[in-house]
């Protein structure tokens, strides 16, 4: 991957029991913030329609830059902090992909 290729991701993640409404609050909020970002192409937050409590972002990035802009956010912090207390995993899990 070079600077000026697209960084493109999903995250999923699962809200611990009665949390799923809060997380989506929390993720409908982030994603207005991210969306603002010169460099994001895209972020869509879904959650599985038969396991309202299992959550599922994708993401774009124009190139390598945008995406650290967009990590180093201070709002991103805020939101992985509040996100963490609400969700089973550790952490949302990540997953890079990679145009054919």
């Amino acid at each position: 991957m070079t600077v000026t290729d697209p960084v493109i991701l999903y995250a999923t993640f699962t809200a611990t029991q009665g949390n799923a409404a809060q997380v989506a609050m929390l993720l409908s909020d982030y994603a207005c913030e991210v969306r603002k970002e010169p460099g994001n192409l895209r972020f869509e937050a879904l959650h599985r329609a038969e396991l309202p409590e299992s959550f599922f972002v994708f993401e774009e990035y124009a190139d390598e830059t945008a995406f650290q802009a967009h990590l180093n956010a201070p709002y991103g912090a805020l939101f992985n902090a509040a996100l963490t207390a609400l969700i089973v995993e550790p952490h949302s899990v990540l997953t890079l992909l990679r145009r054919l």
